[in-house]
C-alpha cells in the first residue's frame, strides 16, 4: 500500500471483521483487518484467506442476510459478523454466535427522572407488567393481514423443566441487529436503527390515524420490555425469526450473567447472539425442556418473536395461579378495544366483533392435567364490557388540543337507575383493593360523588392509574338548572388519546393529559354519527342527559309487594277492589319506606305520622313503575292518636324535613301521660333497693297521673271519645328470673286525693320484691294505647335472712398437682335452708400422707373461701393416686366434711444433670454428652409442654433436647475444637439451663468439661532447601526471580501434643496445596511439595497455601525483577494539539524481559538518550533524571507542523530503543472561512431574507479544520443601521467545527453594508469573512404614515373635524394602498395617556370622493368629542397579523361651542323650605355656582358680562309667591366672566306662599350681546312649618335616588336587549353566508363537512396534496428574484413562463438566455427606480413603453389556408410558453410576444430547413426556427456551429416545468373551503355571542335587575304619588283655613 493511501487512512478507526465459512458442514471462522481495504480488496483477501478459486461462486453477507457490495461494505462497523454462504436462503450448517454490545441508550441519563412521581401507587402492578409484552407483540403484529395472534403461556410444570413464562407473537420478528436494539435500556422507537447497515435503516414513521386512536403503536420508549421480564424473573431467552431471513436469531440476557461479568471486571453489556436454522435445539439444556416444544414449532413460520422468562420469583408463580381469574379480566380491560374492535363488547349484538387480534392465555401446572386455555375475548366481566352493556344512551365528542396535535375521543354512557338497583356497575377489583374492614357494614353507593368518571386509553391502550373525574360542562350545579343531581352520578366515560399525550415509561399514568385537556385552549366538539358538529356542547350533554333521564328512569317505583286488601274507607264500591299494598316507594330519586315520617299537604288539619304502606288500584305481583297511588299513614304520636288516615302520594310533602315533623311530633307527645308522682303520707318513703327486716309493711301510698308539662290527668287528651284512666297496684317476689304475684289492686280517680292505696303487710319472705304502679285505660284495663305504653312505676326493696348453722362444700377438680395451689368454696346455710350470714370462723384442713397447707380465708356474704390450698409429697409421675381430704369449721352445728383428690407431679422446679464424678470428660475434637432430668418442688421427675432443655459450652453453639414426654433426655454438644497449650488438658464451663420463656424461674445448672488433647494434625511446618533449609512460617514474604521455579519445598507434621505424625497414606491424601492439582503422592509421602511458578510480573504477588486437613499454612511469593533486557516509554496524555507543549508525564525506564521495571539507570543516563518524531522541535525536548523512581522523565515535546493524525515518537537509549503512539489534532482556532452561501454581489431587498444559509468553518494557522466547540461565532453589520433577524446572532460550532447563519431578514437604510462574522476563542477573537451586501428599498414596506389636515381650524366641541388626508408612505417614498380596513383613527383624552391607551376609541376611514387622489385614505364626518379638553389623534396601519405603524400624534385642542345658557356647575338639590324664624329653613340655595355654558355643559362665556335676575314663579297665577329676604320679589347678581356665585339665597321670615305647594326659583342671563340665553330654574316645597319641610325634604331626597337608580336600570335592560338584537342580525348573516358557500361548493362536486375540525382535516388533505405536487420533482428555473411583489413589477421572466417539453424549455430558453433575468414592470417609473437602486445593473423591461402587435398566424397559412403541407410541426415558440394562474395573461403575452416575435419551434432541423426552404419558394419572410434537439436556423437562413446549438441544460438558466392541472384545481377548492371555514368560524363565533348573551338576559341576575326595576319603579310611582297627594291635601286644608278665615271676617261686627 502506498504511502500516499496511508496518509489518508491514518485518521480511519481500525475495522475487524469476523468472516464465518458457512459453504460446508465444518464451520471455519477468520478475522479479517479491513481498516484500509476497500470492498475489491477486502473480496481478494478473502478468497486467499479461506482459498477460493476464481471459478467459484459465493455470497458474502451479513448476518441479517443483507448482501455485500462497496456501499454496504463501507458501512460495517468494527466487529461485525460476516457469513460465507452459497447462496444468500442458505440453511446455516450450525448454531452461530455473533458477539453484540448493548450499552444503555443516552436516555437512561436525560430521562431517569421523568417518571419518578408516577409510580404504582401501592396497587397489584403484575398484570401491567404482563401488558408491557403484549404492547410490544402487538406492535410487532400491527402489519399483519391475517389473524394477529398473541399467547402467553405460563409453563409451571416441573417435571417439564423450571417454572417459565413465553410470550409469542406472530409479528414480523426481529433480525440481529433488532435483537441488539432490544437489548439496549431507553433505545426509543425513535432512535432505533434496525439494520446493521445505515443506508438501509427506515426511520420512525408514525400510524396513519385512526379512530379510537386503535394504531397499535404503543411499544414506545425501549424501557417496558427489559422491566417486566426482570420484574418477573432473573433471565431472558429472546427467540426472534424476521420475514427477511431464513435464520433464528436467539439472545440471552440475565441477571446472574451480569453480576459475573461484574466481579470477573468484564464488559458488562456485552453478550452474544445465536443465529440458528428454525427447529434446531440442540443448545437447550436439561433441565429447560420445554423450550425442545417451542423450538419444534418455528418450523413452517415465516416470522414470530418469542419471549422466554425463568428464574421467576416464587410470589410471582403464587400470584399468577392463585390469582388467575383477576390478572387475565385486568389484561382483558387494558386491551378491550384492541380484542373487540373500535364499539367494544357489545353482547347484545351478535357480531360485534371487528378485530382480528387474539390475546390468549393458558397455564399448564401439571402435565398430567390438561392446560387451562384462555382467549381474552372471551372474558365478559372486565369493567369496559360491563359500562358497555350496562349502557342505555352515549354521548361522543371530541378534544383537540391545538397546535400540538393532541386530539381526544370521548364517550360517556349513561346507566339508567332500574326497578331496585342502580345499573351502574361496580368495580369488584377495585372494591377488593379498596376494601376498609371498618366499613364492612355499610352499603357502597356506586354512584357516589367522589367517583370518577373518565377512564383514559392511550394509543387504544388503557393507562389503568389516571382518571378524569370530571369536565366543567358535565358536572352538576345548583346555581344552573342542571336536571336532577342523581343523573350525574349515573354516567361513565372513556377517553381515547393519542400519541401527542405524555404517559409514564410504565406505562401507568398520563403525564400531562388532565392538564391539556381541561387548559382553556381546548376545543370539545359534539360527535354524531362519527361527524363532529361544533355547537355548545353544555347545552347538548345537558339535552342528551335530560332525555336519558325521561327516557330510561322512572319517576315512581312500587316496591315490595305485601297483599291484596279491599279498601272500605273508598266511598265508590268499585274502587273498594283490588289494592295492591307495597313497603316502599321510589320517587324522584328518593325512597319514601315503611315507619318512614312524613307530612301531608293539602289536608286539613295536616297530617303528622309514619308511613304503614303503599297502596296501589289494581292486582299487582311484582314490583312495577306506575304513578298516582295513595300512602296509609299512622298518624303520631301514636299514644295521642291511635288512628290511621289514608291520603294521596301526590300529598305528600316532599319540601317538609324530618326535624320539622319530628318538632311537631314531640309538641303533641307532651300533652299525654308521660310519669306517676307518687306520695308516702303514712311513713318514711321507701327508696330503690332499701333494705328492710321481713314483715315490714309498705305504705299507704297516694298516686297522681302527669304530663311532660306537669299537668294532672285522669283522661286521654286530644281524643274524640272520653277515655278514663286509673292506677294499678302489684307487689311482686322475684325468685329464679320469674315473679310471683303477692297483691294487686286498682285505685279509682278522686278530685280530692287522685289515687290512694292502703298499707300492705305480710312480706316476710327474705329476697327480692318490686312494686309496680301502672296507668291503666279504665274501660280495657290495657296499660298501653296507642302500641305506646303508659306512664308506670317500679320499686325495688329486699327482706333479709337469718345467721348461718351449718356449710357445704363447691364441687372442685379433683385431679391436683404437687405445689400447685387450689382454692375450695364453702357456702353457709341459715336454719331455714337460706343462705346464712358469715361469722369469723378459721377452717382447718387435714390430709393422710401427704402434707397441706393454705395462705389465707377470704369472706364474701354466705360464702367462704380458702384460698391456695398446696399438698406436697413423692407421687409416680406415670400414676395417680387418691387422698381423703378434711375441712372443719368449729363453732357450726354440723362442722366437718370430706373431698377426695388425685395428686400428680407438679410443674417443673429445677433441673438434675448425671455425671461421674465432679466433671465430665471429652477429647479435643469430639462431641460431649450429658443426661438431665426436670424435677418438682418435691423432687418428682415431671413434665410441661415446651420443656427444652439447653447447654452452653464456651465457643459451642447452644446444644438441647426436648423433655416435655418424659421430664428426661440426653444432650449432644458440637465437636470441641480447644487449642491447647503444650497439650494441657483444658477445663470448661457447662451452662444447663430450660430454654422456653414458661420456665425461666428454674434455676440454672453449672458442670465442669475436662478437654484432653487428641492425635490428630495441629501444626505444619515448611522449609526451603534451596536457602539452606530456610523455614517458611504463616504469612512469611518469600522473594524471587520474576519468571524461575521455587522448588525443593518439604513439609513436617504435627499433633496437638506436640509430637510428629507419621506421613501414612492416609494422612499424605489430606495434603492440600492451592497452586496446582497434580500432586505426586510419593513425594508427599517423603515429605516433599510440588515446584511453585513465580509470576512473570513483579506487581502480581502469587499466594500460597499448604494444608492437611483444617491445618494449613500460608506464605506470598513476591517476584523480583530480573535483568534489564528493554527500555519502556510510559504516556499519560494520548491526545496532543499541533503547536501545544505536551503537558502529560512521559517516562523512560529500563525493564526485564517481561517488562519488569529494574530501577537500574544512573543520572548519566541522559546524555545517551534521543528523541525523534515528525515536525517535533527538538531544542525544546529536556531529559530529567528522578531519584525516586530511578527513571527519566521526558519534557518539551511539541509538534509545530502537518496534519492531524496518529505520529509516533521514538526514543532510544545505548542499545535500547521504543516509541510511543499519539493522536495528534488540530491545533488553536486561529481563522474562520466561508464554506457555502449565496452567490455575490448581494443584492437583497429591504425588510427580506437571504434563502441559502452562509456555513463558516473553523480552522487552525495550519489550516487544518478545528473542531473545538468552545468557539462562539458571532454576526455583526457594518453599519448598526442594518438590523439583522437570525435564529442566533451568536452561536458555537458544532461538533464539526461548523457554524451556519440562516438570515431571516435584514431592514436598513437602502445602501451597501457588509455582514461581518468574527470568532471568540477564551476571550480572544478569531477573524472571519465579511459578506458585501446592497439593501434594495421595500415598495410593499410601509414605514411612515402622513397626515394632512387643516390645522388653523377650530375643534368646536360636538362639531365635525377636518378631513384627514392620510397616506401610506414604502420604503420607496411612493404611496402604498393597503386594505382600507388596516387603518384606524385612535382618539383619546390627552391627560389620561401619552401613549394610545387599551381604551381609546377607534374611528375607520371613508370612502374617497371622486375628485379626489386614490393613493389616500380620508377621515371625513368624524364627530369631535363634546368635552371641551385637549385630545391625542394618532393613525395606525396593520402592515401584518403582528406589527402596527403609527403616525405621529397629534394634538387636538375642543373649545367650547356657543353659548346657549345659564347652568350649574354641579346640580344642586330640590329645596324644601319653610317659613319659620330659623335661617336654615329658610334657605334656598347655598354657594351655588352659575356658568353660561353651551349645549354639551362646557363653560362658554369667559369674555361675557352682564347681570342675572332672580325670580319665584308658580304655575297657578293666582298662588301667592314667596318673597326674598328684604320682602323683595326680585334679586339682581352681576354677571362676570361668563360666570355668577350665590353665596346664600332666602326667603323672608313668615314669608307669603300657599303650605305644601311648589314653586320655580328662576335665575335669568342678562347679556346684552347675547339676548337669547336659556334661564336656569330650580324647583322648590314651600312649608309653612319645619316638620312637613323636613318629611317631605326626605321623600324628596329619597325620589331623587330612586329615579337615578331606575335610569341606569333601564338604560342597562335596552343595551342588553338591543346588542342581542344586533347579535342575532349578525347571526342571520353570517349563517346565509356561510349557507351560501357551502351550496357552492356542493354545486361544484365538493364535500361540504360542517364542522371546523372535519373542514380542517379536509383542508390539510387538499393542500398536502397540493404541497406534494408542488414539491414533486419537477424542473425549476434557478434565476433569483430580488423584487418580487414590489409595486408595478411583474416578475423576472425567468419565472413568468413555464413550458411543458424539456426539449422545448432548452431551446426556447437558449434563445431568450439574454433576457431570462430582466425585470418586467408595468410603468417607466418602477423600471427607472430598480435601474437607480441597482446602478445599473439589472436590465429591466417597462409594459408602457411595448408595442402590442396584433397576432398573426403561422407564416405557412394565409386566410385560414395552408400554402403548403409542412413537416416537423411547427408552432410559435410563445405558444408553448404556460403561464401562471395568478398573473395577468394579457401582460405575459405582451412579454414573450415582445422578445419570441414570430420564433418557429419545429421537431428537427431536417423539417426547419424544409420549411424554410418553402417559404422562400413562396417569396415569403422565414422568422427564426429552433429545433426540438436545440439547433437555431436564423431569420437570416445561417444554422450550424456552436453559436446557433443550445448547450446541455444544466449550463443555462431554463423555464421551469408547469404545476399539473390537478394542482391548481386543488388551490381553487382549497380557497374555496377556507372562505367557507371562516364564514362558519365566523357563524360559530356569532353564536356563541348570541348564546351569552341570550344567557346573560335571561340569568338569573338580569331576572333580578327587571325584578328590581319593577319594585323601584313602584316604590318611585309611590313617592310620587305621596308627595301630590300631600301637596293636595296642604292646599285643600289651607284653602278651608282661608275660606273660614274669610267667612268669620265678614260676620264680624264693625
Amino acid at each position: 500500500m502506498s504511502q500516499d493511501t496511508l496518509a489518508d487512512g491514518a485518521d480511519r478507526r481500525s475495522r475487524r471483521i469476523l468472516v464465518c465459512d458457512c459453504r460446508s458442514d465444518v464451520l471455519v471462522t477468520s478475522r479479517m483487518d479491513a481498516t484500509f481495504s476497500d470492498y475489491n480488496d477486502f473480496l481478494c483477501d478473502l478468497r486467499k484467506k479461506f482459498s477460493i478459486n476464481s471459478g467459484q461462486t459465493f455470497v458474502l453477507t451479513t448476518t441479517d442476510r443483507t448482501v455485500l457490495d462497496f456501499d454496504t461494505f463501507a458501512e460495517l462497523q468494527d466487529g461485525c459478523t460476516l457469513y460465507l454462504l452459497l447462496e444468500v436462503n442458505q440453511v446455516l450448517p450450525t448454531a452461530m454466535e455473533e458477539q453484540i454490545t448493548f450499552t444503555p441508550h443516552y436516555n437512561t441519563i436525560i430521562k431517569c427522572g421523568i417518571d419518578e412521581y408516577y409510580t404504582t401507587k401501592g396497587r397489584e402492578a403484575l398484570p401491567y407488567a404482563l401488558a408491557e409484552l403484549i404492547d410490544n407483540a402487538l406492535s410487532a403484529t400491527v402489519n399483519n393481514k391475517d389473524r394477529r395472534t398473541v399467547e402467553l403461556r405460563m409453563l409451571f410444570d416441573n417435571t417439564r423443566g423450571i417454572p417459565t413464562i413465553v410470550v409469542l407473537d406472530n409479528g414480523h420478528g426481529m433480525n440481529s441487529k433488532g435483537l441488539n436494539n432490544w437489548a439496549v435500556y431507553r433505545l426509543s422507537k425513535f432512535n432505533r436503527k434496525n439494520n446493521q447497515l445505515e443506508s438501509q435503516c427506515q426511520g420512525y414513521e408514525p400510524p396513519t390515524p385512526t379512530r379510537r386512536s386503535l394504531n397499535s403503536d404503543i411499544s414506545f420508549f425501549g424501557v417496558g420490555g427489559k422491566q417486566a421480564v426482570f420484574f418477573f424473573g432473573d433471565s431472558v431467552r429472546m427467540i426472534s425469526k424476521s420475514v427477511t431471513s431464513p435464520d433464528v436469531h436467539e439472545l440471552i440476557v440475565s441477571a446472574k450473567e451480569f453480576e459475573r461479568r461484574e466481579r470477573n471486571q468484564e464488559d458488562v453489556y456485552k453478550g452474544t447472539i445465536k443465529n440458528r436454522k428454525p427447529g434446531d435445539s440442540s443448545h437447550v439444556s436439561h433441565n429447560e425442556a420445554f423450550l425442545h416444544e417451542i423450538i419444534a414449532e418455528e418450523v413452517g413460520k415465516e416470522s414470530f418473536t418469542a419471549v422466554v422468562i425463568t428464574g421467576l420469583k416464587a410470589e410471582r408463580i403464587s400470584y399468577l395461579t392463585e390469582e388467575y381469574p383477576k390478572w387475565t379480566t385486568h389484561l382483558a380491560h387494558v386491551y378491550h378495544y384492541y380484542i373487540h374492535g373500535e364499539n367494544g363488547n357489545n353482547l347484545s349484538l351478535p357480531n360485534s366483533d371487528h378485530s382480528n387480534i387474539d390475546i390468549q392465555v393458558i397455564m399448564q401446572k401439571k402435565s398430567s392435567r390438561p392446560p387451562c386455555v384462555l382467549n381474552l375475548r372471551e372474558v365478559d366481566t372486565d369493567m369496559q364490557t360491563l359500562y358497555i352493556n350496562t349502557a342505555a344512551d352515549t354521548f361522543e365528542f371530541s378534544i383537540s388540543t391545538g397546535l400540538d396535535g393532541g386530539r381526544v375521543e370521548g364517550i360517556i354512557r349513561y346507566h339508567p337507575f332500574l326497578y331496585d338497583r342502580e345499573t351502574y356497575p361496580e368495580d369488584t377489583f377495585t372494591a377488593q383493593e379498596d376494601e376498609d374492614p371498618e366499613n364492612e357494614g355499610e352499603v357502597q353507593n356506586t354512584t357516589g360523588k367522589n367517583r370518577d368518571i373518565f377512564e383514559c386509553f392511550w394509543n387504544g391502550r388503557l393507562i389503568p392509574y389516571t382518571k378524569i373525574s370530571d369536565f366543567s360542562w358535565c358536572t352538576w350545579s345548583a346555581k344552573e338548572c342542571c336536571g336532577p343531581e342523581e343523573c350525574y352520578r349515573r354516567i361513565s366515560g372513556v377517553l381515547f388519546t393519542n400519541d401527542k399525550f405524555r404517559v409514564t415509561n410504565n406505562k401507568l399514568t398520563f403525564v400531562d393529559l388532565e392538564q391539556r385537556i381541561k387548559n382553556k385552549n381546548a376545543i370539545f366538539t359534539r360527535v354524531v354519527n362519527k361527524q363532529e358538529q361544533r355547537a355548545n356542547i353544555q347545552k347538548d350533554f345537558k339535552l342528551w342527559l335530560e332525555k336519558c333521564h325521561m327516557e330510561f328512569d322512572k319517576q315512581v317505583k312500587f316496591m315490595g309487594v305485601k297483599e291484596i286488601i279491599t279498601r272500605t274507607d273508598v266511598k265508590t264500591k268499585i274502587k273498594q277492589h283490588p289494592w295492591t299494598s307495597f313497603g316502599a316507594i321510589e320517587w324522584d330519586g328518593k325512597t319514601y319506606k315503611k315507619d318512614q315520617l312524613v307530612k301531608s299537604k293539602k289536608t286539613k288539619p295536616f297530617y303528622y305520622g309514619k308511613v304503614v304502606r303503599f297502596l296501589l288500584f289494581g292486582e299487582y305481583k311484582k314490583d312495577l313503575f306506575a304513578t298516582g297511588g295513595a300512602v296509609e299513614i299512622c298518624l303520631e304520636p301514636k299514644a295521642l292518636h291511635n288512628t290511621n288516615k289514608v291520603i294521596l302520594i301526590s300529598q305528600i310533602d316532599r319540601t317538609a324535613s324530618d326535624n320539622d315533623i319530628k318538632k311537631k311530633i314531640m309538641d303533641d307527645d307532651k300533652k299525654r301521660p308521660h310519669e306517676l308522682k307518687v306520695e308516702w303520707p303514712d311513713c318514711e318513703p321507701w327508696c330503690m333497693n332499701d333494705v328492710h327486716p321481713a314483715g315490714t309493711p309498705l305504705g299507704s301510698l297516694k298516686v297522681a297521673i302527669l304530663n311532660k308539662n306537669g299537668e294532672s290527668l285522669s283522661r286521654m287528651p286530644l281524643s274524640q271519645t272520653v277515655i278514663k284512666l286509673s292506677v294499678q297496684l302489684v307487689v311482686v317476689y322475684h325468685v329464679h328470673k320469674t315473679e310471683e304475684l303477692v297483691v294487686e289492686f286498682i285505685a279509682q280517680h278522686a278530685e280530692r286525693w287522685q289515687y290512694w292505696f292502703k298499707k300492705i303487710e305480710g312480706l316476710t319472705k327474705p329476697g327480692k320484691y318490686t312494686l309496680y304502679l301502672n296507668t291503666i285505660i279504665k274501660d280495657t284495663r290495657d296499660i298501653s294505647y296507642g302500641e305506646e305504653k303508659l306512664p308506670s312505676y317500679s320499686l325495688k326493696f329486699t327482706i333479709t335472712e337469718g345467721s348461718a348453722k351449718t356449710f357445704v362444700m363447691d364441687t372442685i377438680n379433683t385431679f391436683q398437682q404437687v405445689g400447685v395451689p387450689f382454692n375450695i368454696s364453702l357456702k353457709l346455710k341459715d336454719a331455714f335452708g337460706n343462705p346464712g350470714k358469715c361469722p369469723d370462723l378459721v377452717p382447718e384442713l387435714k390430709c393422710s400422707d401427704l402434707k397441706v397447707s393454705h395462705k389465707s380465708v377470704e369472706r364474701s356474704g354466705p360464702t367462704l373461701v380458702i384460698r391456695d390450698v398446696t399438698a406436697l409429697g413423692k407421687v409416680n409421675y406415670q400414676q395417680s393416686k387418691t387422698y381423703n381430704l378434711e375441712v372443719t369449721l368449729p363453732g357450726l352445728q354440723h362442722h366437718t366434711q370430706a373431698l377426695k383428690i388425685s395428686l400428680k407431679p407438679g410443674p417443673p422446679h429445677s433441673l438434675h444433670v448425671k455425671t461421674e464424678g465432679d466433671h465430665a470428660v471429652v477429647e479435643n475434637g469430639n462431641a460431649a454428652t450429658f443426661d438431665v432430668e426436670v424435677l418438682d418442688q418435691a423432687g418428682n421427675i415431671t413434665t410441661d409442654s415446651k420443656l427444652f432443655v439447653c447447654c452452653t459450652v464456651e465457643g459451642l453453639p447452644l446444644a438441647q433436647c426436648d423433655c416435655s414426654c418424659t421430664g428426661a433426655g440426653q444432650i449432644r454438644t458440637k465437636v470441641v475444637e480447644k487449642t491447647l497449650s503444650r497439650g494441657q488438658p483444658q477445663m470448661l464451663e457447662v451452662h444447663f439451663k430450660c430454654s422456653s420463656v414458661n420456665h425461666k424461674n428454674i434455676a440454672q445448672v453449672v458442670k465442669m468439661l475436662k478437654v484432653v488433647p487428641s492425635k490428630r494434625v495441629s501444626l505444619i511446618k515448611l522449609f526451603s532447601q534451596n536457602d539452606t533449609n530456610l523455614e517458611i512460617k504463616n504469612e512469611d514474604r518469600v522473594e524471587w526471580p520474576a519468571g524461575s521455579s521455587l522448588e525443593k519445598l518439604v513439609y513436617s507434621l504435627f499433633d496437638e501434643s506436640g509430637l510428629p505424625v507419621p506421613l501414612t497414606d492416609k494422612v499424605t491424601s489430606e495434603i492440600k496445596v492451592n497452586w496446582t492439582t497434580h500432586l505426586n503422592v510419593e513425594d508427599l509421602a517423603q515429605g516433599r511439595l510440588p515446584v511453585i511458578q513465580v509470576p512473570t510480573k513483579v506487581s502480581n504477588d502469587f499466594f500460597c497455601h499448604v494444608s492437611c486437613r483444617t491445618v494449613g499454612i500460608s506464605f506470598v511469593v513476591v517476584p523480583r525483577p530480573d535483568e534489564p533486557a528493554n527500555i519502556r516509554a510510559t504516556i499519560s496524555q494520548k491526545e496532543v494539539k499541533l503547536g501545544e507543549t505536551l503537558s502529560g508525564t512521559l517516562t523512560l525506564e529500563l525493564v526485564d524481559q517481561y517488562e519488569n521495571p529494574t530501577k537500574t539507570l544512573s543520572p548519566s543516563c541522559v546524555t545517551h538518550m534521543t528523541v525523534e518524531a515528525e515536525g517535533l522541535d527538538s531544542s525544546a525536548v529536556s531529559f530529567t533524571w528522578l531519584e525516586d523512581s530511578k527513571s527519566v522523565q521526558v519534557t518539551g515535546l511539541c509538534l509545530q507542523a502537518g496534519t492531524p493524525g496518529i505520529r509516533d515518537i521514538r526514543f532510544s537509549y545505548l542499545k535500547h530503543e521504543t516509541s510511543v503512539t499519539i493522536k495528534v489534532t488540530a491545533g488553536e482556532p486561529a481563522q474562520l472561512k466561508l464554506v457555502s452561501g449565496p452567490e455575490e454581489p448581494l443584492d437583497v431587498v429591504n425588510d427580506s431574507g437571504i434563502s441559502t444559509p452562509f456555513l463558516l468553518q473553523l480552522y487552525d494557522k495550519w489550516d487544518n479544520v478545528s473542531t473545538d466547540k468552545r468557539v462562539t461565532v458571532e454576526l455583526k453589520t457594518s453599519s448598526p443601521a442594518l438590523k439583522v433577524k437570525t435564529a442566533a446572532i451568536s452561536k458555537p460550532v458544532n461538533s464539526e467545527g461548523r457554524a451556519s447563519f440562516s438570515v431571516i431578514s435584514l431592514s436598513g437604510p437602502k445602501g451597501p453594508y457588509r455582514l461581518l462574522f468574527r470568532g471568540l476563542f477564551n476571550n480572544k477573537p478569531i477573524t472571519g469573512p465579511s459578506v458585501y451586501l446592497t439593501i434594495l428599498p421595500n415598495a410593499n414596506k410601509a414605514v411612515k404614515l402622513t397626515v394632512k389636515y387643516d390645522t388653523t381650524a377650530k375643534l368646536p366641541a360636538g362639531g365635525i373635524f377636518p378631513v384627514f388626508t392620510v397616506t401610506v408612505v414604502s420604503d420607496e417614498g411612493r404611496p402604498l394602498m393597503p386594505s382600507a380596513a388596516l387603518l384606524s383613527m385612535w382618539l383619546w383624552k390627552a391627560q389620561s395617556s401619552e401613549t394610545k391607551p387599551s381604551n381609546a376609541t377607534e374611528l375607520k376611514c371613508s370612502k374617497p370622493l371622486d375628485d379626489e387622489r386614490k393613493d389616500c385614505f380620508y377621515f371625513r364626518n368624524k364627530y369631535i368629542p363634546k368635552s371641551a379638553e385637549t385630545y391625542s389623534i394618532q393613525f395606525s396601519v396593520l402592515t401584518d397579523t403582528s406589527n402596527v405603524l403609527f403616525s405621529d400624534k397629534i394634538t387636538a385642542d375642543v373649545v367650547a361651542n356657543q353659548p346657549v345658557r345659564l347652568g350649574p356647575s354641579v346640580p344642586p338639590p330640590v329645596p324644601v323650605i319653610s317659613c319659620c324664624t330659623d335661617i336654615a329653613s329658610r334657605t334656598l340655595v347655598n354657594d351655588l355656582t352659575l356658568r353660561i355654558v353651551d349645549a354639551h355643559n362646557n363653560p362658554a362665556g369667559r369674555e361675557l358680562s352682564g347681570g342675572v335676575t332672580v325670580s319665584i314663579t308658580s304655575s297657578q297665577p293666582n298662588r301667592s309667591v314667596p318673597l326674598f329676604e328684604g320682602t323683595k320679589k326680585r334679586l339682581l347678581l352681576k354677571l362676570e366672566d361668563g360666570e355668577v356665585h350665590v353665596r346664600r339665597l332666602a326667603v323672608v321670615e313668615n314669608s307669603p306662599g300657599e303650605d305644601g305647594s311648589a314653586y320655580t326659583l328662576v335665575f335669568t342671563p342678562v347679556v346684552d350681546s347675547i339676548p337669547s340665553l336659556q334661564s336656569f330654574e330650580l324647583a322648590f316645597h314651600f312649608f309653612n312649618d319645619k316638620i312637613h319641610q323636613q318629611k317631605t325634604s326626605g321623600m324628596l331626597r329619597k325620589r331623587d335616588e330612586l329615579q337615578t337608580a331606575v335610569d341606569k336600570l333601564k338604560e342597562y335592560i335596552d343595551n342588553s336587549d338591543q346588542l342581542l338584537q344586533l347579535f342575532n342580525e349578525a347571526f342571520n348573516k353570517a349563517n346565509n353566508t356561510a349557507v351560501d358557500l357551502r351550496k357552492s361548493l356542493i354545486s361544484k362536486k365538493m364535500e361540504a363537512p360542517e364542522s371546523i375540525q372535519d373542514i380542517d382535516q379536509l383542508l390539510s388533505r387538499i393542500r398536502v396534496e397540493a404541497e406534494t405536487m408542488q414539491s414533486s420533482s419537477r424542473r425549476l428555473c434557478n434565476i433569483r428574484d430580488n423584487f418580487k411583489g414590489q409595486q408595478d413589477v411583474v416578475g423576472v421572466v425567468g419565472h413568468l413562463g413555464y413550458v411543458q417539453d424539456d426539449d422545448a424549455a432548452r431551446a426556447i430558453s437558449w434563445q431568450m438566455k439574454s433576457f431570462m433575468d430582466c425585470v418586467v414592470t408595468r410603468t417607466t417609473e418602477s423600471a427607472k427606480r430598480i435601474f437607480d437602486s441597482t446602478d445599473g445593473r439589472q436590465q429591466v423591461l417597462p409594459l408602457d413603453s411595448i408595442f402590442s402587435s396584433p397576432s398573426r398566424s403561422l407564416p405557412h397559412i394565409r386566410n385560414d389556408r395552408m400554402l403548403f403541407n409542412p413537416t416537423g410541426n411547427p408552432v410559435f415558440a410563445r405558444d408553448l410558453l404556460i403561464y401562471p394562474p395568478d398573473n395577468n395573461r394579457s401582460e405575459l403575452e405582451t412579454v414573450f410576444t415582445n422578445f419570441l416575435k414570430d420564433t418557429l419551434l419545429i421537431d428537427d432541423l431536417q423539417s426547419g430547413t424544409s420549411y424554410r426552404r418553402e417559404m422562400a419558394r413562396l417569396k415569403i419572410s422565414c422568422p427564426t426556427i429552433l429545433t426540438r434537439d436545440g439547433v437555431r436556423v436564423s431569420s437570416m437562413g445561417t444554422f450550424g456551429g456552436t453559436q446557433n446549438r443550445a448547450p446541455p441544460m444544466s449550463q443555462m438558466s431554463v423555464f421551469g416545468a408547469p404545476l399539473p392541472p390537478q394542482y391548481y384545481a386543488l388551490q381553487q377548492q382549497a380557497d374555496a373551503l377556507s372562505r367557507y371555514r371562516q364564514a362558519v368560524e365566523k357563524r360559530q363565533a356569532v353564536a356563541k355571542k348570541v348564546e351569552n348573551q341570550r344567557r346573560k338576559v335571561s340569568s338569573l341576575d338580569m331576572n333580578k335587575k327587571k325584578q328590581d326595576l319593577t319594585e323601584k319603579t313602584k316604590q318611585l310611582e309611590e313617592i310620587k304619588a305621596l308627595l301630590e297627594s300631600t301637596s293636595e291635601s296642604r292646599r285643600k286644608r289651607v284653602s278651608t283655613e282661608t275660606s273660614q278665615c274669610d267667612a268669620s271676617a265678614r260676620k264680624r261686627p264693625k
